[in-house]
């Protein structure tokens, strides 16, 4: 992004979106720091990976040979880079590990903050 465009949305209160909307970072903020020399380093805040027990289940996928999460994300979600939504309702730090074993059940859930049907 140019610099005279970021001058604007500074200026105007606005900021850019860093990262596109189907990220796992999309919502994540960020923060700068002054380093000795006054120059300003911008980073991303932390992004804290909410407990799986809080998403609703929308279906319990069984993992069969050949799996890959981007393929189970673009059949369930309709969108392959939102792989990381079963990472996150998985507690998987490593994406792999979850479509290694053989019938594994793996949680499919609504993102975060949708509430499920209950008792349905």
């Amino acid at each position: 992004m140019s610099d005279a465009i970021q001058a604007f949305l500074q200026a105007s209160g606005l900021q850019a979106q860093k990262f596109p909307a189907n990220s796992r970072y999309a919502n994540v903020g960020t923060t700068q720091m002054s380093k000795a020399d006054g120059t300003l380093l911008s980073y991303l805040q932390r992004r804290f990976i909410p407990q799986p027990e809080r998403y609703a289940l929308l279906h319990e996928h069984v993992v069969v040979s050949g799996d890959r999460l981007d393929n189970l994300a673009a059949r369930y979600f309709g969108d392959p880079e939102l792989y990381w939504r079963i990472c996150d309702a998985n507690r998987a730090m490593s994406p792999d590990d979850l479509t290694e074993a053989i019938g594994r059940h793996l949680r499919i859930t609504l993102q975060a903050g949708v509430p499920g049907v209950g008792d349905a």
